[in-house]
């Protein structure tokens, strides 16, 4: 046995049945868990010959989100020195940009986190450890300037009622990290969406890309009027530009989904149906664009896949594997009017030209009778082949 575990085992001695912590067991099974492997088995079939748990699920996906969550910290102290006349320094950046992304983060956390304990002691069952992924989603959707009671609000909002109604990790219908953020955007507009909201330092003020194209007069160039804002399809896709602090960079959630494609994590099916689909109807509305059209009509359809948090949410929010779709036709499916959703919404919409999480959590709604509907095809065509070979 080694010193670590020699040291839980010791710990663990207070936890167990009839000792005076025993309401807190889910608090030490968490550490425990965390930091060695399980050693339960499972006591009934069927069996996977597995080292994989959900923890170590979580652990990766949470890996996966670096890429973004350093790119959000330093786009967001790049922001803030732009926003001061300042020359770019890295170090500088890097520093300035923690100061505003850390706290929120760790607010997430720990908001969401007292209410993971308060369900698993409640309960009594384990802590779920969805909320590792949960929490950290959930703050790279915010823009780095919310107050912080309105990230504890948000996040304490998504797991009691995005989550924890519903019975915890694995019951949820929505994805609990968008829930919270619909919560917020709606309860709280003026810090979610707006020049505003991306503000850097007091009394500056620019738009986003998406606000900018939806703001285009008609008959304008859509891109025109983003490259004399300073966008350009380059920095679009590396990311420094204002936006949610995990949002920006299209190159970074490409970097995570290299990740977790390699891992398995995720499903590229559901991935590639959101891509389709929103190349399928932006590429409807180029072809319709006019004079008399919206500006955002006249937008090629490339351009859709690095603006907003279109990369962010097909990567990391569409493949969550509780509330998307589980059968592999299914996720074509799901993730294919995700994509239509979210450029229904962006191009037709100017009031609210994001999309991509609505079109999420209103696929998640749809996603059970998807599977339906692709089981039961299955099964009619299996008892066809039973019923002809009989015959």
């Amino acid at each position: 046995m080694s010193f670590v575990e020699k040291i839980l085992k010791g710990i663990g001695s207070n936890f167990e049945k009839g000792k005076p912590l025993e309401k807190l067991y889910p608090l030490y099974e968490a550490l425990d868990t965390f930091i060695l492997t399980p050693g339960k088995t499972t006591p009934k079939a069927p069996y996977i010959r597995d080292a994989v748990d959900l923890k170590r699920i979580m652990i990766l996906v949470v890996l996966a989100l670096i890429p973004a969550t350093f790119m959000g910290i330093l786009n967001t102290g790049y922001q803030i020195l732009q926003a001061k006349d300042m020359a770019y320094d890295f170090g500088q950046a890097l520093a300035l940009g923690a100061s505003k992304v850390i706290p929120i983060i760790l607010v997430s956390y720990m908001a969401g986190g007292l209410w993971e304990v308060i369900f698993a002691v409640t309960r009594k069952h384990e802590i779920n450890e969805g909320f590792l992924v949960t929490g950290i989603l959930y703050a790279l959707t915010l823009p780095p300037t919310i107050p912080l009671w309105q990230v504890a609000v948000g996040i304490s909002f998504g797991v009691v009622f995005g989550k924890e109604i519903f019975g915890g990790t694995g019951m949820n219908v929505f994805n609990p990290a968008l829930v919270a953020r619909a919560f917020v955007f709606f309860a709280y507009p003026v810090s979610m969406s707006g020049s505003n909201a991306w503000v850097a330092v007091d009394g500056y003020t620019q738009a986003t890309p998406l606000a900018v194209a939806a703001g285009t007069a008609k008959g304008s160039s859509v891109v025109e009027a983003l490259n004399q804002a300073g966008f350009t399809l380059n920095n679009m896709f590396v990311g420094f530009i204002p936006g949610s602090i995990g949002e920006t960079s299209a190159l970074a959630c490409i970097i995570g989904l290299a990740f977790l494609l390699i891992t398995r994590v995720a499903s590229w099916r559901t991935i590639a149906g959101c891509v389709l689909g929103l190349l399928t109807i932006t590429s409807v509305f180029y072809l319709l664009r006019g004079p008399e059209k919206l500006a955002f009509f006249d937008l090629p359809p490339y351009w859709h896949l690095v603006m907003g948090g279109f990369a962010f949410g097909a990567v990391f929010m569409a493949t969550d594997p509780v509330s998307s779709a589980a059968t592999d036709t299914g996720r074509w499916i799901y993730g294919f009017f995700i994509g239509v959703l979210t450029g229904l919404i962006r191009v037709i919409n100017p009031a609210y030209p994001e999309g991509m999480m609505l079109a999420i959590l209103f696929m998640n709604a749809f996603a059970p009778l998807i599977d339906y509907f692709i089981v039961e095809n299955h099964i009619k065509k299996r008892l066809a082949r039973v019923t002809a070979r009989k015959s």
